[in-house]
């Protein structure tokens, strides 16, 4: 006998209300977990409330939660500028991507853009984002003694 799926329905509303439904959060930050401290506290038994050292526990992991919060948003502010910096440093550099075709371009690094998360470089006339730069030459230049400077 073949079971029938269960289909849902929405909850019935008075006329003329509207209500959104608060975004719910996928990340356990720091508030998230006071809510549920306070909650915690506030349903807690009267008569055996909770041990202060339990209390102390989860008020120690909440700080640490927040330090390792703020460890990894600079991590990644940290990697958004070595990225820009390194980006910054080819102009005038001598770098090779592969194009569409597959076929490797060479060409003088002459624009950096930081428009999106990753910076764009502007080789030959054509942008191309950091991370398709598959090598870099060192522009040298002949003065007019016949020397070669780097």
């Amino acid at each position: 006998m073949p079971i029938e799926p269960v289909s849902v329905t929405s909850p019935v509303r008075a006329a003329g209300t509207t209500s959104t439904p608060a975004p719910r959060t996928q990340a356990l930050d720091g508030q998230v977990f006071l809510k549920l401290l306070v909650t915690q506290l506030t349903n807690q038994d009267p008569s055996s409330p909770m041990d202060t050292n339990a209390m102390i526990s989860q008020t120690t992991q909440l700080a640490m939660m927040e330090q390792l919060t703020s460890l990894a948003s600079n991590g990644k502010e940290a990697f958004a500028l070595n990225m820009r910096q390194a980006a910054t440093a080819l102009v005038g550099q001598q770098a090779d991507y592969v194009d569409a075709s597959g076929k490797t371009v060479s060409a003088l690094v002459t624009k950096v853009s930081f428009d999106g998360p990753v910076p764009q470089v502007t080789i030959g006339g054509r942008t191309v984002p950091l991370d398709a730069i598959t090598g870099i030459t060192t522009r040298t230049t002949t003065d007019p003694t016949g020397t070669v400077a780097g």
